[in-house]
C-alpha cells in the first residue's frame, strides 16, 4: 500500500457536494437586527447568550462550524495560527473570503478587544488559556460572550463535561444553532453527519479491529491522540482500534516502547506544521526503533488533514476517508 491520499476523491466529492447543497439551502437565521436571548450550556455551565453580531473565531474548526451553519454574516473575522493549513483548502474557502483575517498568532485578549468582537469561539487550551489570560471568565468581565468546543471541555477546570469527540461536534452545532437562531440548519447538518457516520459503520471490516497508531510529532517521544480527541473516533467508527484509545486523555506524549509493543498495522500521520507528512514518514522509516513496525514495513500510512483531526465538521470527511482506506486494507489482508 502507498501513502493514502489515493481513493479519497469519492469521499471528498461526496462531502463537498453535501456542503454545496446545504449552502444553497441557506440557514434559517433571524437577521432582522432584533436581539434574542437564550440559555445554552457552556462546558457544564448554563450561560445566557444574546445573539452575537461580531464573532471572532479561532482556528479552522471554529470557523468551519460557523460557516457550515450559514452564519457568515455573524462572523467578523478569524484568527488562524501558523499550524493551520491555508484556508484556501477549506470547503468554505469562499466564506473565509467574506470576513476579516484578524491574525496568525495564538488567540489573545488584546486581539479580541481590538477587533470589537462580541463573541469568541475556541477550544480550551486551544485558543482559551489561563497562561495567556484569555478565558471565558475573563471575557465575561469584559462583556464579551464566548463558546468552547464541547470536545475540549474534558479538562476544563470547574465545569467538566464528558462526551465522545464526534458527539461533541454534534453538540456544538446544536448549541451554536440555538445561540444564533439557526436550529433548523443545525438539525439538518447533524442528521446528515450522523447518517454519513452510520453508513461508514455499516461497511466496517469484520473481525478484530486493526491496531492503528496516530503520529502527530516528536522524535525523542511521540505525541499522539488518546481517547478524548477526534482521531480516536475517526479510527473507532471506521472499524479500527487506536492503540492509545484506552488513555483517558486528549493529545498526549507516550513512549516509543509502548508503540513498538502495540505493533500497529496502520499509522495515521497528522499533516500540519513545519514538518511535512512525507518527512514524518521518512523519520519513522529511518528510526531503528520504528523501522520494523508492521505498518512501516508494509508502508501502511494514512495522511489525515489537520482540520479533519481537530473538532470540526471536517471530522466526518476524515471518518469517511479513513474508513475507505481501512476497507481497502482489510480486502488485501
Amino acid at each position: 500500500m502507498t501513502i493514502s491520499r489515493r481513493r479519497q476523491l469519492t469521499a471528498t466529492s461526496f462531502a463537498l457536494s453535501t456542503v454545496l447543497v446545504l449552502s444553497a439551502c441557506g440557514a434559517d437565521v433571524d437577521n432582522s437586527g432584533a436581539d434574542t436571548t437564550v440559555t445554552v450550556n457552556r462546558c457544564g455551565e448554563e450561560v445566557e447568550y444574546t445573539t452575537p453580531r461580531r464573532a471572532a473565531v479561532y482556528e479552522g474548526g471554529s470557523a468551519d462550524k460557523m460557516f457550515a451553519l450559514g452564519l457568515t454574516d455573524h462572523v467578523h473575522g478569524y484568527v488562524m495560527p501558523p499550524a493551520n493549513p491555508p484556508v484556501s483548502e477549506s470547503p468554505w474557502a469562499d466564506e473565509y473570503g467574506k470576513v476579516e483575517f484578524l491574525g496568525d498568532d495564538l488567540l489573545n485578549r488584546e486581539l479580541v478587544v481590538d477587533a470589537g468582537a462580541d463573541f469568541v469561539v475556541a477550544g480550551w487550551n486551544s485558543g482559551f488559556s489561563d497562561s495567556r489570560g484569555i478565558t471565558p471568565e475573563i471575557l465575561d468581565t469584559l462583556g464579551i460572550q464566548s463558546f468552547m468546543h464541547t470536545e475540549s471541555c474534558y479538562n476544563y477546570p470547574g465545569f467538566p463535561e464528558r462526551t465522545t469527540p464526534i458527539e461533541g461536534l454534534y453538540t456544538d452545532l446544536e448549541r451554536l444553532g440555538r445561540i444564533f437562531g439557526a436550529e433548523d440548519r443545525a438539525r439538518t447538518l447533524v442528521a446528515d453527519y450522523r447518517e454519513r457516520v452510520a453508513a461508514v459503520q455499516r461497511q466496517a471490516p469484520e473481525g478484530n479491529p486493526v491496531p492503528v497508531f496516530l503520529y502527530d510529532s516528536g522524535t525523542d517521544r511521540p505525541f499522539t491522540a488518546a481517547k478524548q480527541v477526534p482521531p480516536n473516533d475517526i479510527i473507532r467508527l471506521a472499524g479500527g482500534r487506536n492503540i492509545f484509545g484506552e488513555l483517558d486523555e486528549r493529545w498526549t506524549e507516550v513512549s516509543w516502547e509502548a508503540v513498538v509493543e502495540a505493533q500497529p498495522e496502520i499509522i495515521i500521520i497528522l499533516d500540519y506544521g513545519d514538518t511535512s507528512a512525507d518527512e514524518k514518514i521518512a523519520f519513522l522509516r529511518g528510526n531503528p526503533t520504528t523501522a520494523k513496525l508492521p505498518a512501516v514495513v508494509e508502508n501502511n500510512f494514512f495522511v489525515l488533514a489537520y482540520n479533519e483531526g481537530i473538532s470540526s465538521p471536517r471530522n466526518i470527511d476524515g471518518v469517511e476517508k479513513f474508513a475507505e482506506y481501512l476497507r481497502d486494507y482489510a480486502a488485501e489482508h
